[in-house]
Protein backbone atom coordinates (compact mmCIF):
# COMPACT_ATOMS: atom_id res chain seq x y z
CA UNK A 1 0.00 0.00 0.00
CA UNK A 2 1.88 3.05 -1.27
CA UNK A 3 0.70 6.52 -0.33
CA UNK A 4 1.88 10.13 -0.08
CA UNK A 5 0.87 12.46 2.73
CA UNK A 6 -0.61 15.70 1.38
CA UNK A 7 -0.11 18.72 3.63
CA UNK A 8 0.51 18.61 7.37
CA UNK A 9 -0.47 15.92 9.85
CA UNK A 10 -3.03 17.25 12.35
CA UNK A 11 -4.06 16.27 15.90
CA UNK A 12 -0.70 14.62 16.64
CA UNK A 13 -0.71 12.55 19.83
CA UNK A 14 1.92 10.49 21.62
CA UNK A 15 1.13 6.77 21.86
CA UNK A 16 4.31 5.46 23.53
CA UNK A 17 7.90 6.45 24.23
CA UNK A 18 11.12 4.70 25.18
CA UNK A 19 10.86 1.25 26.74
CA UNK A 20 7.06 1.16 26.35
CA UNK A 21 7.45 0.81 22.54
CA UNK A 22 7.10 -2.90 21.72
CA UNK A 23 9.27 -2.57 18.59
CA UNK A 24 12.12 -0.64 20.29
CA UNK A 25 14.82 -3.30 19.81
CA UNK A 26 14.01 -3.67 16.11
CA UNK A 27 13.97 0.11 15.56
CA UNK A 28 17.36 0.51 17.25
CA UNK A 29 18.88 -2.32 15.17
CA UNK A 30 17.63 -0.86 11.87
CA UNK A 31 17.88 2.92 12.42
CA UNK A 32 20.13 3.35 15.47
CA UNK A 33 19.73 4.33 19.10
CA UNK A 34 17.71 7.41 19.92
CA UNK A 35 14.86 8.71 22.03
CA UNK A 36 12.15 6.86 20.09
CA UNK A 37 8.48 7.85 20.22
CA UNK A 38 5.41 6.32 18.58
CA UNK A 39 2.94 8.95 17.38
CA UNK A 40 -0.42 9.14 15.63
CA UNK A 41 -2.28 11.85 13.75
CA UNK A 42 -4.86 12.65 11.09
CA UNK A 43 -3.63 13.20 7.52
CA UNK A 44 -4.89 13.61 3.98
CA UNK A 45 -3.20 11.10 1.69
CA UNK A 46 -3.04 10.24 -1.98
CA UNK A 47 -2.75 6.59 -2.95
CA UNK A 48 -0.49 5.45 -5.80
CA UNK A 49 -3.53 5.18 -8.10
CA UNK A 50 -4.60 8.81 -7.42
CA UNK A 51 -7.44 8.24 -4.94
CA UNK A 52 -7.45 10.58 -1.92
CA UNK A 53 -8.52 9.79 1.63
CA UNK A 54 -8.45 11.16 5.17
CA UNK A 55 -6.80 8.62 7.45
CA UNK A 56 -5.28 8.04 10.86
CA UNK A 57 -1.56 7.41 10.46
CA UNK A 58 0.94 5.98 12.96
CA UNK A 59 4.72 6.37 12.80
CA UNK A 60 7.92 6.22 14.84
CA UNK A 61 10.38 9.07 15.21
CA UNK A 62 13.56 9.87 17.10
CA UNK A 63 15.52 13.09 17.49
CA UNK A 64 18.28 13.19 14.88
CA UNK A 65 16.86 10.21 12.99
CA UNK A 66 13.48 11.52 11.86
CA UNK A 67 10.11 10.02 10.99
CA UNK A 68 10.14 6.32 10.04
CA UNK A 69 7.63 3.61 9.09
CA UNK A 70 4.46 5.61 8.45
CA UNK A 71 1.42 3.36 8.19
CA UNK A 72 -2.31 3.78 7.72
CA UNK A 73 -4.25 2.56 10.76
CA UNK A 74 -7.78 3.42 9.66
CA UNK A 75 -9.72 5.33 7.03
CA UNK A 76 -11.92 8.15 8.31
Amino acid sequence: MFFTIIGAIENIALIARGKSIKELNRLEKIYGKGSWRKLKGIAHIEMADGRRYTVEVHWYEAHGIGKKEEKIKRFL
